[in-house]
C-alpha cells in the first residue's frame, strides 16, 4: 500500500461510511508497518471538497441558522453543523499528511492520529443525528475549511491557519455551546450531546498542540519568528485579531499559545 497515493483516494472518497472504512484499513496497515512512502510524489490541488456530492454547498451566510436545542429541529441543526466541521477536519488532517512530503515520520504519526480522532468524533455526532431521524447531508453546508486548506499550501501557512486558527477557535466556541446546553441537560438527548462535545473539546486541545509543534518546526525551517502567525492569519482571514470574543485561555495555553500571543488576540489583557 502506497502512502500518498492511498491518502489521495481516501480524501476524495465522498460517502462518509466508505471514507471512514478506507481510512481505518489504511491506518491499521500504517501502524503495522505495511505502508510504503513513494520515492517521488507530487500532490494535487483538489477542485472541490469531498462532501460536494453529499451536501449542498452554500455561502456561509446561507447556512441554516441554529434554533433552540429544546426542539428536535434545533438539535439536528446543532449536530449537523458540528458534524460537518468534524467531517471537514478528517479531510484536512489527511491532507496535512498527504500534501507535505518528506517530513519526519512523527509528522505523519501525529496527523493520522488526529484523523483517527476526527473520524470517531464524526461518528459520535452522526449516531446522535440518526437517533433523531436525520443524517449528515440533509442540510446545506459551507466549504470554509476546505477553502482554508486551498489557501494554505506551504507547511508554515497550513499549520498557522488550520490547527492554530480554525481548530483553536473551536476551543473557544465549544465551551459557549456547552454553557447553553448544560442547563437543559435533563433532556436525555441533550445529555448525550453534552457528553460528546466534552470528549471533542478535550481531544481538540491535543490537536491544536500538535499544530503548534509543527508550526514551530515550520518557523525554524523557514527562518521565521513565531510572530509570523499573525501576519499569516491576517492574510487568510483579515480582521481576525484583536477581538472581543471569549478566548478559552486555559485550553489555548495547554495547546501551546503563549501569554503574549493571547494578549495580542484580545482587545484586553487576558493573560
Amino acid at each position: 500500500m502506497l502512502f500518498h497515493t492511498t491518502l489521495q483516494s481516501i480524501i476524495q472518497t465522498a460517502e462518509p461510511a466508505a471514507k471512514l472504512a478506507a481510512f481505518r484499513t489504511f491506518y491499521a496497515a500504517y501502524q503495522a508497518g505495511e505502508v510504503s512512502f513513494e520515492t517521488a510524489f507530487t500532490p494535487v490541488c483538489f477542485d472541490e471538497p469531498s462532501f460536494a456530492s453529499v451536501c449542498e454547498i452554500v455561502p456561509p451566510q446561507h447556512v441554516p441558522k441554529r434554533k433552540s436545542p429544546v426542539t428536535d429541529e434545533g438539535k439536528i441543526l446543532l449536530l449537523h453543523a458540528i458534524a460537518h466541521i468534524e467531517y471537514s477536519a478528517i479531510d484536512l488532517a489527511l491532507d496535512h499528511a498527504y500534501r507535505f512530503t518528506e517530513m519526519p515520520k512523527a509528522f505523519y504519526d501525529d496527523w493520522l492520529e488526529v484523523a483517527d480522532d476526527e473520524c470517531r468524533h464524526f461518528e459520535m455526532l452522526h449516531t446522535l443525528l440518526e437517533a433523531l431521524g436525520s443524517r449528515y447531508g440533509v442540510l446545506p453546508v459551507h466549504a470554509g475549511l476546505f477553502e482554508a486548506g486551498q489557501k494554505t499550501l506551504t507547511l508554515l501557512e497550513r499549520m498557522a491557519v488550520v490547527p492554530r486558527y480554525f481548530e483553536a477557535n473551536g476551543l473557544d466556541a465549544t465551551p459557549q455551546i456547552l454553557e447553553k446546553l448544560i442547563p437543559i441537560k435533563k433532556d436525555p438527548m441533550i445529555a448525550r450531546i453534552v457528553d460528546a462535545l466534552k470528549v471533542i473539546l478535550d481531544e481538540e486541545v491535543e490537536h491544536v498542540r500538535k499544530g503548534d509543534r509543527w508550526f514551530d518546526y515550520a518557523c525554524e525551517a523557514a527562518g521565521r519568528d513565531k510572530s509570523v502567525y499573525f501576519e499569516i492569519v491576517e492574510q487568510c482571514c483579515p480582521g481576525s485579531y484583536p477581538r472581543q470574543k471569549y478566548l478559552n485561555v486555559d485550553a489555548r495555553k495547554a495547546a501551546g499559545f503563549s501569554c503574549s500571543e493571547l494578549n495580542r488576540m484580545s482587545t484586553e489583557k487576558i493573560c
